[in-house]
């Protein structure tokens, strides 16, 4: 018998395992398009963001004459998914921010976002407008937040 007819099997079993070692590392390493939006938890405790926004994007209502108006920004989609903030404003003053949807698909975003989310907030409010730092680690997320929530205060004409 020749040689190389007593190798193939071996060639074959090599290639093919080759080939499966690299499909499974090349399907891990993959991160998948968020191609829905979560909710953060409970909505805003405010009376009017029940009644006032929408989760479309750049949404707007008020709640009769108190001056309260609650504004939902454009949805605006980082490489890790998909951020946009709702703003509450009392007589033209930011009093609530709040994250309607971020991304959180893995442990991962999780973690980052459950120190940035409220990061961005406070600063948000503190400065009642949409410069904001960054969020060290939250490079994505960060930019994604200030632009939804300009987006909000530009339809808010706050």
């Amino acid at each position: 018998m020749h040689a190389l007819k007593k190798n193939r099997p071996l060639r074959r079993i090599v290639l093919a395992s080759a080939a499966t070692v690299s499909g499974v590392v090349l399907l891990l390493s993959l991160k998948p398009h968020a191609s829905t939006a979560v909710a953060v938890g409970a909505p805003a405790t405010t009376p009017s963001s029940g009644s006032g926004a929408s989760a479309g994007s750049g949404s707007s209502g008020s709640t009769g004459s108190t001056g309260t108006k609650s504004v939902t920004g454009d949805s605006i989609q980082t490489r890790w998914g998909p951020v946009q903030v709702r703003i509450t404003l009392k007589d033209g003053k930011l009093t609530e921010v709040t994250a309607v949807t971020y991304p959180q698909e893995n442990p991962r975003d999780q973690e980052i976002n459950s120190y940035a989310i409220p990061e961005l907030r406070r600063e948000a409010l503190a400065a009642q407008s949409a410069e904001i730092d960054t969020v060290s680690g939250a490079t994505y997320t960060s930019d994604g937040y200030r632009q939804s929530l300009q987006s909000a205060l530009d339809s808010a004409g706050g």
